[in-house]
């Protein structure tokens, strides 16, 4: 009977610690996923790729600059020659002679007169009813030699009404002529007069230089002759 009583007595014991090894049991938590795969390895998504930086465009290489090559000299032509300032066509004189249109001047403007202006002084008045004005220059292509060189003026400008209203200087080949005045040289209006100048010629051409001093240079023809 006291056997019998212990044990009933223990029997309380013996739930409450069965009951306390199975709350223990129950109360283990299971491991977590993040611990379940701790063993392994994590696998690491691949880092982005940076896209290189595209490189600088090349500076585009400039195209060479053509130089223009110089003008060729013409070539020289044999005289006689007879230049008509201010004409677009070819003139033939009283003797026959031909006359190449306006040529060879640097700047200045071409002009003409009425048809019927009487000029004296000359058995060619049409020759003096054009001209070339305000040149700076004047170049004509001829053999090396000696030439003779006649230039060919008459004061025809109705806005020039005495001497001194329309000065200039010219030099033919090195050969100056200071403060020439057509009126003062050809006696008045509307009157030719020729000036004629030798030259010599080395250089393959034939240069007139004008510089003005009142109004502008004017000229109405040029001859280039042979030096007999």
């Amino acid at each position: 009977m006291q056997n019998t009583n212990r044990l009933i007595r223990s029997l309380p014991v013996c739930c409450v610690a069965v009951l306390t090894l199975s709350l223990f049991a129950g109360c283990k938590t299971e491991p977590s996923a993040t611990e379940q795969s701790s063993g392994k390895t994590a696998s690491t998504a691949p880092a982005a790729t940076t896209a290189p930086a595209p490189a600088p465009a090349a500076e585009a290489t400039p195209a060479p600059v053509a130089i223009p090559a110089e003008a060729p000299i013409p070539n020289p032509v044999k005289p006689p020659v007879r230049i008509k300032a201010g004409l677009t066509a070819p003139f033939t004189d009283s003797e026959g002679n031909v006359w190449l249109p306006d040529q060879g001047f640097a700047d200045g403007d071409t002009t003409d007169r009425a048809t019927d202006l009487q000029i004296g002084n000359t058995k060619d008045p049409a020759l003096y009813h054009t001209e070339h004005y305000s040149m700076t220059s004047f170049s004509y292509p001829v053999p090396n030699g000696k030439y003779i060189v006649k230039l060919h003026f008459a004061e025809t400008f109705d806005g020039i009404s005495g001497p001194g209203d329309r000065v200039f200087s010219f030099n033919v080949e090195g050969q100056q002529f200071n403060d020439f005045d057509v009126w003062v040289k050809a006696g008045g209006p509307n009157r030719a007069y020729i000036e004629t100048v030798n030259v010599e010629v080395t250089d393959g051409k034939l240069d007139i230089k004008f510089t003005p001093k009142v109004e502008n240079p004017e000229i109405n023809g040029i001859e280039i002759l042979p030096a007999s």
